[in-house]
């Protein structure tokens, strides 16, 4: 694939945000090998034949992010917003393996356990998912942290860029979220 400046990405997203429809064939090529490295990252701890492969995560994460008309300022939040999507996909296909599997108990879930997604245990990825939601209740920008950097594998500092704030900033609040997570994840049904 073809290796793209941040600025040239940043710019065929200002354009097809425009209504510029004629540059999704300019842009696929430039961002598909980052959304794949992110779909991997996902699917990493995945059993081998699990129903979802790589690729269609990005192909599904693709066609929602370019069907929506997104404010993205740059590359990073353009794949901040790719690792949410491809996120809420997996969780969403855990929740349709769960339908009929809900735990009656309360049982303790390691924080390290909620950031291996498998199908063998759906109810993992459920939890982390409502984890996630009851902190950006709590705290939006903690939970914008959790998904940029672990979802996205974003590093401290392009996070920072992406919102705006002293990496020092980010590392304070990902420590704190992570520890938030643990507690949450500890009593997780």
């Amino acid at each position: 694939m073809a290796e793209a400046s941040p600025g040239e990405v940043t710019q065929l997203l200002n354009e097809l945000r425009e209504g510029n429809e004629h540059v999704r064939d300019r842009l696929i090529p430039l961002v598909y090998d980052e959304l794949r490295r992110i779909a991997r990252g996902y699917m990493r701890q995945e059993r081998p034949d699990h129903t979802m492969q790589p690729t269609a995560l990005v192909h599904e994460a693709y066609l929602r992010l370019v069907g929506q008309r997104g404010e993205w300022h740059n590359r990073d939040q353009f794949f901040g917003v790719a690792a949410h999507l491809m996120r809420r996909i997996l969780v969403d296909h855990a929740r349709s393996l769960q339908t009929d599997k809900r735990l009656a108990a309360h049982q303790a879930i390691p924080l390290e356990e909620a950031f291996v997604f498998s199908t063998e245990r759906p109810d993992v990825l459920v939890a982390l998912d409502e984890a996630l939601q009851r902190l950006a209740e709590l705290d939006p920008r903690q939970s914008r942290i959790v998904e940029l950097r672990f979802f996205a594998g974003l590093s401290v500092e392009d996070i920072a860029e992406v919102m705006g704030i002293a990496p020092r900033t980010v590392k304070r609040e990902w420590k704190i979220a992570k520890a938030w997570l643990y507690g949450e994840l500890a009593g997780a049904p």
